[in-house]
């Protein structure tokens, strides 16, 4: 499935590169950073919410492949906490009082692809949602009571969304929200076990865990300055 996934990656990059080689844009590369918040979805917490939120921060490098599609590197990193006692999904997980606490850090690369032409200089948009995904490794510290060996360096398939705004020509802000489909059950340290004891103390083996990010970014754009070409060649 992971070879299949990395296959049909390493294909669209292909395919984007040469349908888009030829394309001109002064906006080629940029730098940024930002802030926001981790969230935790596994066997304490079922769905996204906010009241479980721990800070994160995140920077990165942006290529502009064309005026609609970019690639980025990113760094991001910061803290996951969950607790049974703060917010049980039922009176077993109140039973179980489990919690976790640790510090994630994320290394991705993803694709992003701009609804709007909104690099056109000639045109007044100032804003364009923006969808993308692209694959990350991540590591985790801080897991306490550990009782199943496994590696702190885990893949994930990272995917979201945003809005971008321009705030002038050099700087612009995102809102982004994109989760982490990871394969892996132990961000939370509760997974398998003999279900056939009832004290309550395992979860889902058969759910992995996820992990949002959600923030505000700044980004610092550097144009091409093109060389003046000779007119006798």
């Amino acid at each position: 499935m992971i070879r299949g996934f990395f296959a049909k990656i390493t294909f669209l990059a292909l395919l984007i590169h040469a349908n888009l080689s030829n394309a001109q844009i002064s906006q080629r590369t940029e730098i940024g950073g930002g802030l926001g918040v981790f969230n935790y979805t596994g066997d304490l917490v079922r769905t996204y919410n906010l009241a479980t939120a721990k800070p994160a921060a995140t920077i990165f490098y942006r290529n502009n492949i064309s005026r609609v599609i970019s690639f980025r590197t990113s760094l991001t990193g910061g803290q996951l906490a969950a607790s049974d006692k703060d917010y049980p999904i039922d009176p077993q997980a109140a039973k179980r009082g489990a919690s976790f606490d640790l510090i994630l850090l994320e290394l991705s690369g993803c694709f992003e692809y701009h609804f709007l032409d909104w690099r056109d200089d000639k045109r007044k948009l100032r804003f364009t949602p923006y969808l993308f995904g692209g694959v990350a490794l991540f590591g985790i510290s801080g897991t306490p009571n550990r009782t199943t060996q496994y590696s702190n360096v885990q893949l994930s398939i990272p995917f979201g969304g945003g809005m971008k705004y321009v705030l002038n020509p050099r700087y612009y802000i995102s809102f982004e929200l994109g989760i982490r489909k990871t394969f892996f059950d132990y961000l939370d340290n509760v997974s398998s076990g003999d279900l056939t004891i009832k004290n309550f103390q395992y979860g889902n083996p058969n759910d992995n865990d996820n992990y949002f990010f959600t923030g505000l970014t700044l980004t610092y754009t550097f144009y091409d300055i093109p060389c003046a070409s000779n007119p006798y060649r």
